[in-house]
């Protein structure tokens, strides 16, 4: 496929890149207790990871979610929890809480 400015891939092509390996730390897990079905949170999903069809019927495809928290963020009835990856962490991932700790450990 010839890329050019402003090309779009075809439909479907996205399907094989699986960025669920991205990510490190969290992903949402779906209580499934106060869901309205008001779609937000599929609406809002960078990946369009989120299904649902139906009051408390929702939830992520880890093969593509990132962990980002948009859809916890978004939930008007907070029925979205953020929890750690189960796993732990993959073998030479860091994670910073903040600058300065980066900082040190990037000077080190």
């Amino acid at each position: 496929m010839k890329v050019t400015t402003g090309a779009v891939g075809l439909p479907g092509t996205s399907r094989q890149n699986k960025t669920g390996s991205w990510r490190i730390n969290q992903r949402p897990h779906f209580l499934h207790i106060r869901c309205t079905a008001c779609d937000l949170c599929a609406l809002c999903c960078p990946e369009g990871c989120i299904y649902g069809n139906g009051r408390n019927t929702y939830y992520s495809d880890y093969e593509y979610c990132k962990g980002c928290g948009n859809c916890a963020a978004v939930c008007p009835v907070d029925d979205i929890e953020m929890e750690p990856e189960k796993g732990g962490l993959p073998e030479g991932v860091f994670v910073f809480y903040d600058e300065e700790e980066f900082r040190h450990m990037s000077t080190a």
